[in-house]
């Protein structure tokens, strides 16, 4: 990466430079022009003056540029430099009426064969007419100079060597932390999440992007241990059923005359309807991790309560107080699963009475289950909640219990944009289920 980054700067880098090296020559051979024709207008005007002064002669000296040649009114040649001499007019250009001066670039003159010249032209005024005076000199190229054209070169290729390597030391110091961070992340699997990127000292983006990182690592970790215990749970909940069916039928089998296999088959059965439970408790859990979003159909939750408590009877006595019209929306199916889930757990552990309400509560509606058994410990009512979790003091009266009713309540409780706690009772437990009317 950092490779590219400098081949990349290195090119803008040239193309910079040769625009710079352009604007730069195009300003220099103005510059050169102007000079040019500075000099060919200095050498003129002191043929003006001698022509002013009457004393031209036929042989004008060099003055330092190419050639000056000297017009009558009549266009007759009648002085020039030595290298024009006999040479008929190098050029027939005028300045125009408003003006004394014009300079032009000719090529190809038959005066100064092959190449291009800069010539300048003074009008000068005198009583038999106006005289030319014209002064040539070898037109600058547009390169100017090779001398100048190579050093514009060698101090280009000089900057962007020094850009070059001055953004891969930049980009080294730069990218050393991601490079870190890279090979730190490369190294982490699913069975080895302790790892952590490196975070650099100095609080820039790389230092926000590394904690960012270590942050999401703190979080894989948490879900895969999560998920290792939640495996680790279903598995030894799922081998109890298993086992006690196993060892119902080794026993039967040890003793076929003697064995009452219709107390057997019962065994069995209940062994089965745990197995089953336990089941369709993990299918549940599954299909609520994966965020699939349930039905959101307005529900009466008083009429559905008393639905759900008709479906089957209660080995306690459940009283029933409802508000009327207390509708809420949501998925009809989960929110009873989230009652029947509560109610058998207020069943496992009531003494003798298990109480249902359902009312209206400003915007929320609340629904309350409650047992008259022993309660839950202040400091254990969000343990609870936790998948898998059965209190010591009651595992001998949840023995039928899966570990994962309260936790799927609790989830599809907040899928719904509510929540479910454990508030103070006089006596037992009381769950209380908060959901907003309206969403």
């Amino acid at each position: 990466m950092r490779g590219r980054l400098t081949l990349v700067a290195g090119l803008v880098m040239t193309l910079v430079c040769l625009a710079v090296a352009a604007i730069v020559l195009f300003g220099i051979r103005g510059l050169a022009g102007q000079y040019n024709v500075d000099q060919i207008v200095s050498a003129a005007l002191k043929t003006v003056r001698l022509v002013k002064l009457d004393q031209l002669p036929p042989a004008l000296p060099h003055q330092g540029i190419a050639g000056v040649q000297v017009l009558r009114p009549d266009r007759r040649v009648q002085a020039a430099t030595p290298n024009l001499q006999g040479q008929p007019p190098i050029t027939d250009f005028v300045p125009p009426e408003t003006s004394v001066r014009q300079d032009r670039v000719i090529c190809d003159l038959p005066a100064f064969p092959d190449g291009c010249m800069t010539i300048v032209a003074i009008r000068v005024y005198e009583l038999d007419g106006e005289w030319m005076v014209y002064g040539a000199d070898p037109a600058v190229p547009w390169w100017v100079d090779p001398r100048l054209d190579m050093l514009l070169l060698l101090g280009s290729a000089a900057l962007i060597g020094f850009t070059a390597a001055g953004t891969y030391w930049l980009l080294g110091r730069a990218l050393g932390p991601v490079d870190a961070i890279s090979r730190e992340l490369a190294t982490i699997t699913a069975s080895d999440l302790g790892h952590r990127v490196p975070v650099p000292r100095y609080r820039d983006e790389i230092h926000r992007l590394a904690e960012t990182a270590n942050a999401t690592l703190d979080r894989l970790e948490e879900a895969v241990e999560q998920q290792r215990r939640f495996a680790s749970d279903a598995s030894h909940d799922l081998r109890s059923p298993l086992t006690a069916m196993r060892a119902e039928v080794e026993s039967a089998l040890l003793d076929v005359e003697g064995t009452d296999w219709a107390e057997t088959g019962e065994a069995i059965l209940s062994s089965i309807d745990r197995l089953q439970a336990l089941v369709d408790d993990l299918l549940q859990i599954a299909r609520l991790d994966s965020n699939t979003q349930g039905r959101n159909d307005p529900v009466d939750l008083g009429q559905l309560a008393a639905m759900e408590l008709d479906r089957r009877r209660r080995r306690i006595r459940v009283v029933r107080e409802f508000e009327p019209g207390v509708v809420i929306p949501g998925d009809r199916l989960r929110l009873g699963r989230v009652l029947t889930n509560l109610v058998d757990n207020a069943e496992r552990h009531a003494n003798s009475l298990v109480v249902v309400r359902v009312y209206r509560e400003g915007d929320e509606a609340v629904m309350e289950v409650l047992d008259d058994g022993a309660g839950v410990p202040p400091d254990k009512r969000e343990h609870v909640f936790q998948r898998f979790t059965r209190l010591d003091a009651a595992r001998s009266r949840d023995a039928g219990g899966t570990g994962l009713g309260l936790a799927i309540a609790r989830q599809i409780s907040e899928g719904h944009g509510g929540s479910l706690c454990i508030e103070d009772s006089p006596k037992g437990a009381r769950f209380v289920l908060r959901i907003p009317v309206s969403r």
